[in-house]
């Protein structure tokens, strides 16, 4: 994993810094999403992997299946075809959306919960944290009910345990002390 995360990092970086320069970080943020659901897909990871097929045909292939016909682009696709790393394209769109979100100030917010939150909870809950935390949010929720009830929130390093488990947790090791 890590692996393939050093060998992506410079093509999304690449394309980050293109997208941004052209006032296109959403489009092209789409557009890797896209390329990355079709070098997912299993035939399509066999024909990558095929050393018969040449250079142009895959940049034509993955061109017409994107259904995009930009020069950058297709001068992107042709790039990772020759270079052998057209499946390093989920990779690629995860570095590039972590780039978007740190300079557009968004940070990810792990919201781990005993029970499935309402969308009206939830939509209540970001504001909360994003006062705590100090910076804007893209919340992805987890049930876990080993938390008992209530709510831990991780962002990056930062955590806010306010779980029946945590509060547990935490008066079991003050009885320890």
């Amino acid at each position: 994993m890590s692996e393939t995360v050093t060998i992506a990092r410079p093509y999304a970086e690449a394309v980050f810094r293109a997208a941004r320069e052209s006032g296109a970080l959403d489009v092209w943020s789409a557009r890797l999403h896209r390329l990355a659901l079709i070098a997912q897909d299993a035939e399509m990871a066999e024909i990558i992997g095929d050393p018969r097929r040449s250079v142009d045909t895959l940049v034509q292939l993955f061109t017409s299946l994107a259904g995009d016909n930009d020069v950058t682009l297709g001068n992107f696709i042709r790039v990772l075809a020759e270079n052998e790393r057209l499946a390093l394209l989920p990779e690629i769109a995860t570095l590039f959306d972590a780039q978007k979100s740190d300079a557009e100030g968004i940070r990810e917010a792990l919201v781990e919960t005993a029970f499935p939150l309402s969308k009206a909870n939830l939509e209540a809950l970001v504001p909360q944290l994003e006062a705590h935390f100090k910076t804007r949010l893209t919340p992805r929720v987890v049930v876990d009910a080993g938390l008992i009830g209530g709510v831990r929130v991780a962002v990056g390093d930062q955590v806010l345990d306010a779980s029946v488990r945590g509060k547990l947790d935490a008066m079991a090791a003050a009885l320890k002390n």
